[in-house]
C-alpha cells in the first residue's frame, strides 16, 4: 500500500545509486592520479629547466664576471704549488728527515741514546739542528761509513767525533758521536782506544754507543772504568743498558749505590725495577747506607727508599719488557 505523498520506489534505483557512486569514486581517484602525476611533471620540469639555467650560460657568466685575469692567476697558483711539491720532493737526505720528524722538548737522555735505534736517533737529531750542523753530520757519518775501522794512528771519524761538539754543540754532540761510532762500525778496539784517549764528553759517547755496538762483555773494563769516577754524567752513562746486561751482581749493586752516593737519579739506571727484585744483598747494603747517614746526620736519599721497595720479594716481579734496546749487531 501507497501512502499518499509517497514516490513509489522504482526497480533499479539502488543499483543506479551504486553505478553513480563508483563512477564518483573512480573520477575521484583519476582527478587524484592526474594530479599526482601533473605535479611531479612540474617538478621534472622545474628540476630541467633550473639545470637549462645552469648550464654553459652560467659557466659563460661565471667566466665573464672573473675577467681574463683568472685563468693567469688559477695558472700561476697551480704552477706555483707545483714548484713547491717539487721542490719537497726534491730534498733528500737530512734535510728530509729533519722535515718529517718533530723537534722534541728536550734532549736526549742517557738511556734514550743507548735504547734509540740509530735510524730514529739519526731522524731526531736532523730535525734538532740547524742547516749548517746538518751538513756537516751528513758529510761525517758519509765520510765514517766509507772508510769503517782503523785506518792509520787516527781514522777520520775518530776526528769527526773530536769536533762534533763545536760542530753541533754540545747538547747535541752526544747523539752526533753515537751516530757516527755506528757509522764507522767501531768493534771493541775502536771504542776502547776512543774512550781512553778522550774527554770526558767523547768518553760518554763511547758508553752510550756501547749497546749498538758490542754483543757481549768485552767492553765492561770501559763501564768499570766510569763507576770509578765522580762525573755524574758519566756515571749516568755508565749505568745504561750495556751495564744492566753484562756488569755482575756484585758490580752492579756497588754501581746503584755509587748512585745514590753521587746523587745520580736511579732513572738513569737501566732494567733497575727487573735486577732488584728481590736482591737480599742489595737491600742490607740499603739499609746499611741508610743507617751510616742518619747516625752521620745526614739525609736519606728519596731514591734509596724507592729501591729498597724494589728489592721486596713479595711484590709483584716487573714483566721484562717486550723491547730491550738495541745490542751489538742487532741494531
Amino acid at each position: 500500500m501507497t501512502h499518499p505523498g509517497t514516490t513509489p520506489a522504482t526497480p533499479g534505483a539502488d543499483t543506479h545509486q551504486h553505478r553513480t557512486g563508483a563512477a564518483a569514486k573512480t573520477g575521484a581517484e583519476s582527478r587524484a592520479g592526474a594530479d599526482s602525476r601533473a605535479e611531479a611533471e612540474g617538478r621534472a620540469g622545474s628540476d630541467t629547466r633550473a639545470e637549462a639555467a645552469g648550464g654553459p650560460g652560467t659557466e659563460s657568466r661565471a667566466e665573464a664576471q672573473a675577467g681574463p685575469g683568472s685563468d693567469t692567476r688559477a695558472g700561476t697558483d697551480r704552477r706555483a704549488g707545483s714548484d713547491t711539491h717539487a721542490g719537497v720532493e726534491a730534498r733528500t737526505g737530512l734535510e728530509d728527515l729533519a722535515g718529517a720528524v718533530p723537534a722534541p722538548d728536550t734532549r736526549d737522555t742517557p738511556q734514550s741514546l743507548a735504547l734509540t735505534a740509530p735510524a730514529d736517533l739519526r731522524a731526531r737529531l736532523a730535525a734538532q739542528l740547524g742547516t749548517a750542523a746538518r751538513g756537516w753530520l751528513h758529510r761525517a757519518l758519509e765520510e765514517a761509513a766509507a772508510h769503517p775501522g782503523t785506518h792509520g794512528p787516527i781514522s777520520v771519524w775518530e776526528l769527526r767525533i773530536a769536533e762534533a761538539g763545536r760542530r753541533c754543540g754540545s747538547e747535541h754532540a752526544d747523539a752526533a758521536r753515537v751516530l757516527i761510532l755506528h757509522a764507522a762500525h767501531a768493534d771493541v778496539d775502536a771504542v776502547t782506544r776512543v774512550y781512553f784517549q778522550g774527554t770526558a764528553a767523547e768518553r760518554r759517547a763511547v758508553l752510550h754507543a756501547l749497546p749498538h755496538l758490542v754483543p757481549g762483555p768485552d767492553a765492561v773494563p770501559l763501564v768499570e772504568d766510569a763507576l770509578r769516577t765522580n762525573d755524574t754524567r758519566l756515571l749516568a752513562a755508565a749505568v745504561g743498558p750495556y751495564a744492566a746486561r753484562h756488569l755482575d751482581s756484585h758490580q752492579w749493586r756497588h754501581a746503584v749505590l755509587k748512585c745514590l752516593f753521587t746523587g745520580v737519579p736511579v732513572d738513569a739506571v737501566a732494567e733497575l725495577d727487573l735486577r732488584a727484585h728481590g736482591d737480599a744483598e742489595l737491600a742490607r747494603m740499603l739499609g746499611d747506607y741508610a743507617a751510616e747517614r742518619t747516625a752521620a746526620g745526614r739525609p736519606v736519599p728519596g731514591d734509596l727508599h724507592r729501591v729498597l721497595t724494589l728489592t721486596d720479594p713479595t711484590a709483584t716481579s716487573p714483566a721484562p719488557e717486550g723491547t730491550r734496546g738495541t745490542d751489538g749487531k742487532e741494531s
